[in-house]
């Protein structure tokens, strides 16, 4: 088992930024894929960033290219993603999870474990 715990969300005004924080512990934290989804309310789940383990490969969602950045410590069994230029359609639950493989997938059914999720909320 894998747990997840996500940490610094909050309410920051359009344009500001942001650094998320996901937490690993368990079996063979660092040794996973991971990555970022979120939910609005109303709205299904949806891929934001995904990084690869030992390579660190990542990719990210159309709309988030360029402002969002995913990143790992593998020392700290941590990830993070750090965000800017932060518009209000950025608002909802952001939630970390982690494969059972190394290697990334955009697909929220391929990850196996997931934090509780951190509330992002920009205002206009």
């Amino acid at each position: 088992q894998v747990q997840l715990v996500e940490s610094g969300g909050g309410l920051v005004q359009a344009g500001g930024s942001l650094r998320l924080s996901c937490k690993a512990s368990g079996r063979t934290p660092s040794s996973r894929a991971m990555g970022w989804f979120r939910q609005a309310p109303g709205k299904e789940r949806e891929f934001v960033a995904t990084i690869s383990w030992p390579t660190g490969r990542n990719t990210s969602a159309g709309s988030v290219k360029g402002r969002f950045t995913i990143s790992r410590d593998n020392a700290k069994n941590t990830m993070y993603l750090q965000m800017s230029s932060l518009k209000p359609e950025d608002t909802a639950v952001y939630y970390c999870a982690a494969r059972e493989v190394g290697y990334i997938s955009v697909l929220s059914r391929e990850y196996s474990f997931w934090g509780q999720g951190t509330q992002v909320t920009v205002s206009s």
